[in-house]
C-alpha cells in the first residue's frame, strides 16, 4: 500500500504564507482564515504538505481501497488561482452541507474542496456552518488524534 504523500510536519505556517500566498490581500485572506478556523475548531494550525494549512486530525480508512492515513479535519491552501478551502464533508454525508453552498456566496466547487478568489466573496457565517457540520461529522465517524 502507498504510503500518503501529504503528511502534516512542524514547518511555520506564518513562513509559509509569506512566502506562498502572492498578494497582499491571500496573505490578509490567509491569516483571517487562520483566526476563524482556530476558534471554530479549537485546533491550532499546523502544516501539512508543501502547501495545507489544515485544523486537527483524524485518521480514515477507504472502504473501497486499502488507503488509510491521517487528514486535517478541515483546511485551506492560499494557491495561486484562488484559496482552496478543505471544509465540506464526504458527498452526501451531511446533506444540510449542500443548502448552506448555496448561501455561501462567490466559489466555484472542486472534487475536494471550495475554491473562492478572496474571503470577501463569502460568507463567512456560513463557511462557519461548513466548519462546524464538517467537524462534527468527522468526530462521530472516523477516530480524532
Amino acid at each position: 500500500m502507498a504510503e500518503p504523500k501529504t503528511k502534516q510536519h512542524d514547518g511555520s505556517v506564518k513562513d509559509f504564507i509569506h512566502s506562498f500566498a502572492d498578494t497582499e490581500q491571500k496573505q490578509k485572506d490567509s491569516f483571517e482564515l487562520i483566526k476563524l478556523f482556530q476558534e471554530w475548531t479549537g485546533f491550532e494550525p499546523k502544516m501539512w504538505g508543501p502547501s495545507i494549512i489544515g485544523f486537527g486530525v483524524y485518521h480514515y480508512k477507504s472502504e473501497r481501497s486499502k488507503q488509510e492515513g491521517d487528514w486535517p479535519l478541515v483546511g485551506f491552501s492560499p494557491r495561486k488561482a484562488a484559496i482552496s478551502l478543505y471544509v465540506k464533508a464526504p458527498q452526501g454525508s451531511v446533506p444540510e452541507q449542500e443548502n448552506l453552498l448555496k448561501e455561501l456566496g462567490k466559489y466555484k466547487m472542486g472534487k475536494g474542496c471550495i475554491y473562492v478568489k478572496k474571503l470577501s466573496d463569502i460568507n463567512t457565517s456560513v463557511l462557519q456552518k461548513m466548519v462546524e457540520t464538517s467537524v462534527e461529522f468527522l468526530k462521530k465517524n472516523y477516530l480524532i488524534k
